[in-house]
Protein backbone atom coordinates (compact mmCIF):
# COMPACT_ATOMS: atom_id res chain seq x y z
CA UNK A 1 0.00 0.00 0.00
CA UNK A 2 2.41 2.76 1.09
CA UNK A 3 4.55 2.11 -2.36
CA UNK A 4 1.39 3.21 -4.61
CA UNK A 5 1.25 5.93 -2.32
CA UNK A 6 4.84 6.83 -2.73
CA UNK A 7 4.33 6.51 -6.45
CA UNK A 8 0.99 8.47 -6.66
CA UNK A 9 2.52 11.25 -4.51
CA UNK A 10 5.00 10.94 -6.96
CA UNK A 11 3.65 11.27 -10.16
CA UNK A 12 1.68 14.35 -9.26
CA UNK A 13 4.50 16.07 -8.21
CA UNK A 14 6.14 15.88 -11.15
CA UNK A 15 3.10 16.66 -13.00
CA UNK A 16 2.97 19.67 -11.49
CA UNK A 17 6.40 20.44 -11.74
CA UNK A 18 6.64 19.54 -15.23
CA UNK A 19 3.49 21.32 -16.44
CA UNK A 20 4.68 24.74 -14.58
CA UNK A 21 8.06 23.73 -16.74
CA UNK A 22 5.89 23.73 -19.98
CA UNK A 23 3.84 26.65 -19.33
CA UNK A 24 6.92 28.76 -18.33
CA UNK A 25 8.85 27.82 -21.81
CA UNK A 26 5.46 28.72 -23.91
CA UNK A 27 5.17 32.06 -22.21
CA UNK A 28 8.70 32.77 -23.30
CA UNK A 29 8.42 31.52 -26.32
CA UNK A 30 7.38 34.63 -28.93
CA UNK A 31 7.51 38.07 -28.88
CA UNK A 32 3.46 39.19 -27.86
CA UNK A 33 1.14 41.66 -28.05
CA UNK A 34 -1.41 41.83 -24.83
CA UNK A 35 -4.25 43.11 -24.09
CA UNK A 36 -4.67 43.76 -20.21
CA UNK A 37 -8.36 44.88 -19.53
CA UNK A 38 -11.02 45.63 -22.40
CA UNK A 39 -10.64 44.40 -25.85
CA UNK A 40 -9.87 47.20 -28.06
CA UNK A 41 -12.65 47.74 -30.46
CA UNK A 42 -13.30 49.18 -34.14
CA UNK A 43 -12.70 52.53 -34.61
CA UNK A 44 -11.53 52.97 -30.77
CA UNK A 45 -8.17 53.40 -29.26
CA UNK A 46 -5.99 50.49 -27.46
CA UNK A 47 -3.82 50.15 -24.87
CA UNK A 48 -1.79 47.08 -25.06
CA UNK A 49 1.50 45.58 -24.23
CA UNK A 50 4.27 44.29 -26.38
CA UNK A 51 5.81 41.69 -24.09
CA UNK A 52 9.46 40.52 -25.68
CA UNK A 53 11.74 37.84 -24.11
CA UNK A 54 15.75 37.55 -25.00
CA UNK A 55 16.25 34.35 -26.53
CA UNK A 56 19.95 34.30 -27.29
CA UNK A 57 22.45 32.84 -24.55
CA UNK A 58 24.82 34.66 -22.14
CA UNK A 59 26.35 36.89 -23.08
CA UNK A 60 24.01 37.92 -25.94
CA UNK A 61 21.47 40.66 -24.84
CA UNK A 62 18.63 42.11 -26.71
CA UNK A 63 19.40 45.83 -27.05
CA UNK A 64 16.48 46.82 -29.29
CA UNK A 65 12.86 46.08 -30.14
CA UNK A 66 11.14 48.10 -32.99
CA UNK A 67 7.32 47.44 -33.87
CA UNK A 68 5.80 48.19 -36.75
CA UNK A 69 2.72 49.95 -37.56
CA UNK A 70 0.86 49.54 -41.16
CA UNK A 71 0.06 52.92 -42.86
CA UNK A 72 -2.89 51.88 -44.18
CA UNK A 73 -4.45 51.69 -40.54
CA UNK A 74 -4.11 54.68 -40.34
CA UNK A 75 -3.10 55.27 -36.55
CA UNK A 76 -2.87 58.77 -35.78
CA UNK A 77 -1.35 59.30 -32.50
CA UNK A 78 0.61 56.97 -30.24
CA UNK A 79 2.01 56.99 -26.78
CA UNK A 80 4.64 55.17 -24.66
CA UNK A 81 4.86 54.24 -21.17
CA UNK A 82 8.24 55.35 -20.21
CA UNK A 83 10.42 51.62 -19.36
CA UNK A 84 13.36 52.71 -17.16
CA UNK A 85 16.69 51.95 -19.39
CA UNK A 86 14.93 52.55 -22.27
CA UNK A 87 14.65 55.14 -25.00
CA UNK A 88 11.70 55.19 -27.23
CA UNK A 89 10.78 56.74 -30.77
CA UNK A 90 7.91 56.79 -32.54
CA UNK A 91 8.47 57.08 -36.57
CA UNK A 92 5.32 58.46 -38.85
CA UNK A 93 5.36 58.59 -42.14
CA UNK A 94 3.56 61.08 -44.67
CA UNK A 95 0.80 59.29 -46.70
CA UNK A 96 0.03 59.00 -50.24
CA UNK A 97 -3.87 60.02 -49.79
CA UNK A 98 -5.69 60.95 -46.38
CA UNK A 99 -7.33 58.27 -44.59
CA UNK A 100 -10.56 59.85 -43.34
CA UNK A 101 -11.37 58.27 -39.75
CA UNK A 102 -15.33 57.60 -38.96
CA UNK A 103 -16.02 60.76 -37.20
CA UNK A 104 -14.94 63.53 -39.87
CA UNK A 105 -11.18 63.50 -38.86
CA UNK A 106 -8.32 63.26 -42.27
CA UNK A 107 -5.25 61.64 -41.12
CA UNK A 108 -2.31 62.81 -43.81
CA UNK A 109 0.63 61.38 -41.92
CA UNK A 110 0.70 57.93 -39.72
CA UNK A 111 2.08 56.25 -37.24
CA UNK A 112 4.97 53.20 -38.98
CA UNK A 113 7.06 52.53 -36.02
CA UNK A 114 7.83 52.76 -32.43
CA UNK A 115 11.26 51.79 -31.53
CA UNK A 116 12.82 50.90 -27.86
CA UNK A 117 16.24 51.11 -27.48
CA UNK A 118 18.07 50.18 -24.26
CA UNK A 119 20.53 52.24 -22.72
CA UNK A 120 24.02 50.88 -21.46
CA UNK A 121 23.33 48.22 -18.91
CA UNK A 122 19.55 48.01 -19.74
CA UNK A 123 19.91 45.33 -22.32
CA UNK A 124 17.73 41.93 -21.69
CA UNK A 125 19.63 39.10 -20.66
CA UNK A 126 19.03 35.69 -21.53
CA UNK A 127 16.87 35.24 -18.99
CA UNK A 128 14.81 38.41 -18.73
CA UNK A 129 11.48 39.54 -20.67
CA UNK A 130 10.51 43.45 -20.96
CA UNK A 131 7.28 44.48 -21.57
CA UNK A 132 6.64 48.06 -23.51
CA UNK A 133 3.12 49.20 -23.07
CA UNK A 134 1.66 52.20 -25.81
CA UNK A 135 -1.64 53.63 -26.13
CA UNK A 136 -3.04 54.34 -29.88
CA UNK A 137 -5.60 54.98 -32.23
CA UNK A 138 -7.95 55.76 -33.97
CA UNK A 139 -8.04 52.21 -34.92
CA UNK A 140 -9.11 50.69 -38.32
CA UNK A 141 -12.96 49.58 -38.78
CA UNK A 142 -12.60 47.49 -42.14
CA UNK A 143 -10.34 45.00 -40.15
CA UNK A 144 -10.79 42.12 -37.19
CA UNK A 145 -7.38 41.90 -36.49
CA UNK A 146 -4.45 44.28 -36.01
CA UNK A 147 -1.06 43.11 -36.69
CA UNK A 148 2.35 44.74 -35.66
CA UNK A 149 5.54 42.96 -36.93
CA UNK A 150 8.32 43.00 -34.63
CA UNK A 151 12.25 42.94 -35.41
CA UNK A 152 14.81 42.02 -31.82
CA UNK A 153 17.99 43.10 -32.35
CA UNK A 154 20.86 41.01 -30.24
CA UNK A 155 24.05 42.99 -28.93
CA UNK A 156 26.30 40.17 -31.68
CA UNK A 157 24.22 42.11 -34.84
CA UNK A 158 21.85 39.46 -35.32
CA UNK A 159 17.61 40.40 -35.96
CA UNK A 160 14.97 38.39 -35.55
CA UNK A 161 12.28 39.13 -37.25
CA UNK A 162 8.72 38.24 -36.07
CA UNK A 163 6.31 39.00 -39.21
CA UNK A 164 4.67 35.30 -40.26
CA UNK A 165 1.43 35.17 -40.28
CA UNK A 166 -0.80 32.27 -39.39
CA UNK A 167 -1.54 30.05 -42.24
CA UNK A 168 -5.29 29.28 -42.83
CA UNK A 169 -4.33 25.55 -41.21
CA UNK A 170 -4.04 28.03 -37.77
CA UNK A 171 -0.38 26.28 -37.17
CA UNK A 172 1.61 28.39 -35.70
CA UNK A 173 4.83 29.48 -36.84
CA UNK A 174 8.24 29.67 -35.72
CA UNK A 175 7.82 33.66 -36.17
CA UNK A 176 4.02 34.75 -35.50
CA UNK A 177 3.57 38.10 -36.00
CA UNK A 178 2.26 39.60 -32.60
CA UNK A 179 -1.77 40.74 -33.04
CA UNK A 180 -4.66 42.07 -31.59
CA UNK A 181 -8.39 41.40 -32.24
CA UNK A 182 -10.69 43.96 -32.44
CA UNK A 183 -13.70 44.10 -30.45
CA UNK A 184 -17.47 45.23 -32.80
CA UNK A 185 -17.14 49.03 -33.19
CA UNK A 186 -18.97 50.67 -29.59
CA UNK A 187 -21.04 53.96 -30.34
CA UNK A 188 -18.88 56.77 -28.95
CA UNK A 189 -16.18 54.90 -28.38
CA UNK A 190 -13.90 57.67 -30.46
CA UNK A 191 -15.27 60.07 -27.34
CA UNK A 192 -12.98 58.30 -25.10
CA UNK A 193 -9.74 58.77 -26.92
CA UNK A 194 -8.48 60.64 -23.81
CA UNK A 195 -9.49 58.04 -21.16
CA UNK A 196 -8.00 55.18 -23.03
CA UNK A 197 -4.90 57.28 -23.96
CA UNK A 198 -4.29 57.16 -20.73
CA UNK A 199 -4.70 53.84 -20.12
CA UNK A 200 -1.15 53.39 -20.85
CA UNK A 201 0.11 55.05 -18.00
CA UNK A 202 -1.01 52.35 -15.70
CA UNK A 203 -0.52 49.43 -18.27
CA UNK A 204 2.42 48.02 -17.28
CA UNK A 205 1.45 48.15 -13.74
CA UNK A 206 -1.34 45.98 -14.99
CA UNK A 207 0.69 43.85 -16.85
CA UNK A 208 3.26 43.34 -14.09
CA UNK A 209 0.14 42.47 -11.99
CA UNK A 210 -0.76 39.56 -14.25
CA UNK A 211 2.77 38.59 -14.45
CA UNK A 212 3.02 38.50 -10.80
CA UNK A 213 -0.21 36.50 -10.94
CA UNK A 214 0.77 33.97 -12.78
CA UNK A 215 4.08 33.45 -11.73
CA UNK A 216 2.31 32.56 -7.91
CA UNK A 217 0.08 30.74 -9.99
CA UNK A 218 2.77 28.87 -11.06
CA UNK A 219 4.51 28.48 -7.74
CA UNK A 220 1.56 27.80 -5.55
CA UNK A 221 0.87 25.06 -7.66
CA UNK A 222 4.18 24.13 -7.64
CA UNK A 223 4.21 23.93 -3.95
CA UNK A 224 0.89 22.47 -3.81
CA UNK A 225 2.70 19.32 -5.86
CA UNK A 226 5.29 19.23 -3.32
CA UNK A 227 3.29 19.32 -0.43
CA UNK A 228 0.64 17.05 -1.70
CA UNK A 229 4.15 14.55 -2.06
CA UNK A 230 5.06 14.92 1.28
CA UNK A 231 1.68 14.47 2.72
CA UNK A 232 1.34 11.64 0.68
CA UNK A 233 5.19 10.65 2.06
CA UNK A 234 3.89 11.26 5.52
CA UNK A 235 0.95 8.46 5.05
CA UNK A 236 3.04 6.10 3.49
CA UNK A 237 5.54 6.09 6.38
CA UNK A 238 2.90 5.99 9.20
CA UNK A 239 1.16 3.62 7.59
CA UNK A 240 4.51 1.22 7.57
CA UNK A 241 5.13 2.09 11.11
CA UNK A 242 1.64 1.47 12.27
CA UNK A 243 2.42 -2.22 10.19
CA UNK A 244 5.43 -2.97 11.45
CA UNK A 245 4.23 -1.98 15.49
CA UNK A 246 1.16 -4.64 14.86
CA UNK A 247 3.03 -7.33 13.28
CA UNK A 248 5.69 -6.84 16.42
CA UNK A 249 2.41 -6.98 19.00
CA UNK A 250 1.46 -10.12 17.42
CA UNK A 251 4.28 -11.79 16.98
CA UNK A 252 5.17 -10.67 21.05
CA UNK A 253 1.58 -11.43 21.91
CA UNK A 254 1.89 -15.29 20.50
Amino acid sequence: MSQHVFKRAGFLAATVGVAGLLGAGVASAHVTANVYGSQPTKGGYAAIVFRVPSEEKDPITTTKVSVDFKADYGIGSVRTKPVPGWTSTVTKSKLPAPITKDNGTQITEAVTAVTWTAQPGSELKATDYQEFAVSFGPLPTNVDEVEFPAHQTYSDGKVVDWNQPTPASGEEPEHPTPSVKLAAKVEGDGDHAGMNANTASTTGDHSEAAAATSDNTARWLGGAGLLVGAIGLGVGAGATIRARKATAKSGGNS
